[in-house]
């Protein structure tokens, strides 16, 4: 069983540990550490038309909530428009995924139990020495609990 956090911590506008994605940040708000293995909290920023790949997290749910911008969000074989304000939530075992939207958008994604931060780490380490090849990604995906299912799907609602 996880030991549950003693002290509680504030981080400000702009705080929290950076991962260099390439195209863009993401910042690590809470951590298993930090939360007891309860949860985590990441924030990004991310380009227009960025989109992982369709996904499945089989060890942890995925939350997300758009703070600036929209995101076309893909679960299973439906399609959700999800603009600024809108909330997410999706179940472990779900296939899923997302495309950012026509501008920038920012969001903040909440993995329950405590999950994703080393994957991040990780493909930030692949990216960044341009040793990112097919393999090598699905493998860390693996690590972590989450298999790589299918590229996102074209196309707006």
């Amino acid at each position: 069983m996880n030991e549950v956090p003693s002290t509680a911590f504030v981080l400000g506008p702009g705080e929290g540990r950076s991962i260099d994605l390439g195209n863009f940040t993401m910042s690590v708000k809470a951590t298993a550490a930090e939360t007891g293995s309860a949860f985590t909290l990441l924030e990004a920023t991310e380009p227009a038309g960025f989109g992982p790949p369709m996904h499945i997290h089989h060890d942890a749910a995925e939350a997300f909530y758009v703070l600036d911008g929209e995101y076309l969000m893909f679960i299973e074989d439906r399609e959700f428009r999800c603009p600024a304000g809108s909330f997410i939530y999706i179940p472990s075992g779900l296939r899923h995924g997302f495309r950012v939207g026509g501008e920038p958008s920012r969001k903040l994604n909440l993995y329950s139990p405590a999950a994703m931060v080393g994957y991040f780490e990780e493909l930030s380490g692949a990216i960044t020495s341009d040793a990112a090849d097919e393999a090598g990604l699905d493998a860390i995906a693996r690590r972590y609990g989450m298999e790589v299912v299918g590229p996102v799907p074209e196309g707006y609602l």
